[in-house]
């Protein structure tokens, strides 16, 4: 029993973790043209700005401050505003004393900073049908990463910072055949379902994809209606040979069911999702639904910060519905409370850094 953390389903990598004195943190990055749409996603000033937040949250982790453009990757909505989740994991690494990598699987504004880069292309607009693409060069080049990492490290962490990426999620899954229509999250009190939906919609139509009629794969899901991410994370994951905590709610959900399209006999015992309670307790979405769906045995370790004892305005948003989860924020939470550190002493030094 870890404070501020609950457990739906095997404690046995929670333990690992707890004996483990040798995690890496990964965050990926990519954009998706997507995210231009106004209205979709929150994760960022403006649907103008979404594609400089992935960088944005990379050169912040790394070095303290943002150099790609003048604004941070907050949520605004409204008179309302939130600190990028970004924040949050600055926080819980050097909290946990926890080395980290950046990992581009795709983005169109790059970091000043140093960073593993598997792919020259960026996301497309997923309503064109073409969203990715290299998905397969991505790919590729994450497992032989996966495989790199995991010879160096005892577990990975793994997170992602992506605007749009709850509805290239949903791209994925539908594309795959599960029932995801209004059931992943988003970034925003206003969940947009329908406008979701409908790119997806037209998406899949332009791609000349049927669900209910084709035998899609993966990679032709993801390069139809996907992001640079999702084959990046799937891509570690299946490269690596040791214990994986799959940093996010609805972008990992959408992972795994990647994972078992192109494993079908893959052990899921061997990965655990870690979220926010933002994420597991959105009255918008069904990430459990999702989850069992794709597999029952997808352990879902859920974080509660406790935002509502504190001193700071924006992480009281988070309560609001604003942002919710992203760059890997619940599953760095996860693993600094699983090594040690307390609720209020994770909240404080979030405090710190978010000042």
């Amino acid at each position: 029993m870890i404070d501020g953390v609950t457990t739906y389903g095997s404690t046995d990598l929670l333990e690992k973790l707890q004996g483990s004195n040798d995690s890496v943190f990964i965050l990926t990055i990519g954009t998706t043209d997507t995210s231009l749409m106004e209205g979709l996603s929150g994760a960022g000033p403006s649907a103008e700005l979404t594609i400089y937040t992935p960088a944005s949250d990379a050169e912040f982790m790394v070095l303290g401050e943002v150099r790609c453009c003048e604004a941070p990757a907050e949520t605004v909505v409204g008179d309302a505003a939130a600190p990028t989740p970004a924040r949050l994991t600055k926080a819980s690494l050097q909290l946990a004393k926890i080395p980290f990598v950046i990992i581009d699987a795709g983005s169109k504004i790059k970091p000043d900073v140093e960073y593993v880069s598997l792919g020259k292309e960026y996301g497309r607009d997923i309503r064109t049908g073409k969203g990715v693409l290299n998905p397969l060069e991505i790919f590729e080049n994450a497992k032989d990463l996966g495989g790199e990492l995991s010879r160096r490290h005892e577990i990975l962490v793994i997170g992602e910072s992506i605007a749009a990426g709850t509805t290239t999620a949903l791209g994925v899954l539908r594309a795959l055949g599960y029932d995801a229509n209004e059931k992943v999250s988003g970034s925003m009190p206003h969940n947009p379902h329908d406008m979701k939906t409908k790119v997806v919609d037209e998406g899949l139509k332009n791609a000349g994809l049927n669900p209910k009629k084709d035998d899609i794969d993966a990679i032709q899901a993801i390069g139809a209606v996907g992001d640079p991410t999702l084959p990046a994370i799937a891509g570690i994951v299946l490269g690596s040979e040791i214990p994986v905590i799959l940093a996010g709610g609805t972008q990992m959900a959408a992972v795994c069911a990647i994972i078992k399209s192109i494993q079908p006999t893959f052990d899921f015992s061997r990965i655990n999702l870690a979220t926010t309670v933002f994420v597991a307790g959105d009255e918008t979405a069904d990430l459990f639904g999702i989850l069992k769906q794709i597999d029952e045995n997808i352990t879902v370790n859920v974080v509660d910060p406790r935002f509502e004892e504190s001193e700071h305005e924006g992480l009281k948003n988070y309560l609001k519905g604003f942002v919710k989860e992203g760059a890997g924020a619940g599953g760095a939470m996860f693993t600094a409370l699983v090594l040690g550190n307390s609720v209020e002493k994770l909240r404080k030094k979030i405090e710190k850094v978010c000042k």
